[in-house]
């Protein structure tokens, strides 16, 4: 799905993953924030979770995104929570921007749904690592089979079968990567249901006022394509997750 498609389907979103704001905060309390903290953010979205981690538990950090729309928001939601002292935003690619943060020594480096940035679990871990300080966490967000799936759910969905594992071959491949598993917080099935849900109602309005515009038609195929996925394969085989790995 193209970045427009997603700055208009999560316009109402503030959490852009299958999380609840109870997900989001027992996800601070896994990870043992606190004052002084430093966060590294990577596709940070709407900056929710950085800015919520500023004002509940007092850390600092930086977020960056490739969505100018999403970090407008973002800025307003640190002004909201009145942390703007305490984070800050940049727009630009979250991978060449990670590879120019080796040695900063951040407490917590966070990538969470978005390991696109790089080339997938392996490749994203390996460009977070060098941006932790000694005795730091990584957090990653990432999907995983609950079940083996099928041919037909694999097209669908639009995945192959390696591009995530079941939870047992995703420990196996942070043991690979050099990582330790500490915690895990894990969508359930009500959360997915509101986060793909949720995207529907705005999309369908979007579509209705804009029949015209060049990506309508694209993207009434998405649309239609994520809902049927989503209710004939996603909600059976594919569940979500943050991961707590240290090295």
């Amino acid at each position: 799905m193209s970045l427009r498609y997603h700055e208009i389907a999560e316009s109402g979103h503030r959490i852009l993953n299958p999380f609840t704001d109870y997900k989001l905060d027992l996800l601070g309390e896994a990870v043992r924030l606190g004052p002084g903290t430093r966060r590294l953010d990577l596709a940070c979205g709407k900056g929710e979770m950085l800015c919520r981690c500023a004002a509940r538990h007092g850390i600092t950090g930086v977020g960056v995104d490739l969505s100018e729309v999403f970090l407008a928001a973002a800025g307003r939601r640190a002004d909201e929570l009145g942390v703007t002292g305490e984070v800050r935003f940049e727009h630009g690619d979250g991978t060449a921007f990670a590879r120019g943060q080796a040695g900063a020594g951040y407490d917590v480096v966070s990538c969470v749904g978005a390991t696109w940035i790089g080339g997938g679990l392996t490749g994203t871990i390996e460009l977070m690592l060098p941006a932790l300080a000694g005795g730091g966490v990584l957090l990653v967000g990432e999907p995983y089979w609950i079940s083996e799936p099928p041919p037909e759910a694999l097209a669908a969905l639009g995945f192959g079968r390696e591009d995530c594992g079941t939870l047992g071959e995703t420990l196996t491949r942070f043991e690979a990567a050099g990582t330790e598993l500490v915690e895990m917080v894990m969508a359930d099935e009500e959360s997915w249901d509101r986060y793909m849900s949720s995207q529907w109602w705005p999309m369908s309005g979007w579509l209705t006022v804009n029949p015209g515009d060049p990506d309508a038609a694209e993207f009434r195929e998405t649309l239609g394509r994520a809902r049927r996925s989503h209710l004939t394969h996603g909600r059976r085989y594919l569940g979500w997750g943050v991961f707590v790995l240290r090295p």
